[in-house]
């Protein structure tokens, strides 16, 4: 029995109004030209700045669908260079797999599917391309504060030159200088205490202090006696 087209055309242009309830926009009837639009979860006609839409333009050839149906893409939204010619290879390829039986909704179907995996590529690489910029920035920031390596060689010859320029030798050598362990004699001759002790001795001895002359020769083995020898003691008793 030879198949009726037109009735196969008819009953599945009842079905796909029924199906997408009322976005089927039928433009000629014989052959039948009608089209559908799809778009990706994100797209917002009021705004069109996210997601991917267009609109499928299917047009019945006489024997349809023991032949391809025509398909043209319009008002794309958002598409990239070659995306047009991408979306028609991809469902010519799924019309190539339906010959034979109604494929309306499977190509609508199949169209959707690859706006939505295009749409998530794209997402990506614009995420990916925004870390890259991020790390990009912050490396660039990380560059302002990158100076000479420091090694041991270079360390040192900084912290010598700091250590002079911040006055921070002299007041080391200072310090050193003064906690430096003293002789009996530059005890003697810097402390003047022992000095005035000596004069107030005499002075209440009666002695005049301009008869008093220290002679600093008879200190000068001073480094050799034991201050703290025991025979200082009164109560030493020798063994």
């Amino acid at each position: 029995m030879e198949r009726n087209h037109k009735e196969d055309q008819t009953n599945e242009i009842e079905a796909l109004d029924s199906i997408y309830c009322g976005e089927l926009e039928v433009l000629e009837t014989d052959p039948h030209k009608f089209r559908l639009p799809i778009a990706t979860t994100e797209y917002d006609p009021e705004v069109e700045t996210e997601g991917l839409s267009c609109k499928l333009l299917f047009t019945y050839t006489e024997k349809y669908p023991d032949t391809a149906p025509l398909v043209e893409i319009e008002e794309p939204t958002n598409f990239q260079e070659n995306f047009e010619e991408e979306l028609l290879e991809h469902i010519h390829k799924t019309i190539e797999e339906n010959i034979g039986i109604e494929m309306i909704f499977s190509l609508v179907s199949s169209a959707q599917e690859w706006l939505n995996v295009k749409y998530d590529e794209l997402k990506h690489a614009a995420e990916n391309a925004k870390e890259e910029e991020k790390k990009k920035r912050e490396e660039e920031e990380m560059k302002k504060f990158e100076g000479t390596r420091v090694t041991v060689e270079t360390f040192m010859a900084w912290k010598t030159k700091f250590e002079l320029d911040m006055g921070i030798t002299e007041r080391k050598e200072k310090i050193a200088a003064e906690c430096r362990k003293l002789t009996g004699r530059e005890l003697f001759l810097n402390d003047n205490t022992l000095n005035e002790s000596d004069l107030k001795f005499l002075m209440d001895a009666g002695e005049p202090i301009e008869n008093v002359r220290i002679d600093e020769s008879l200190f000068q083995n001073i480094d050799d006696l034991d201050l703290d020898s025991d025979t200082d003691d009164e109560d030493y008793v020798p063994e």
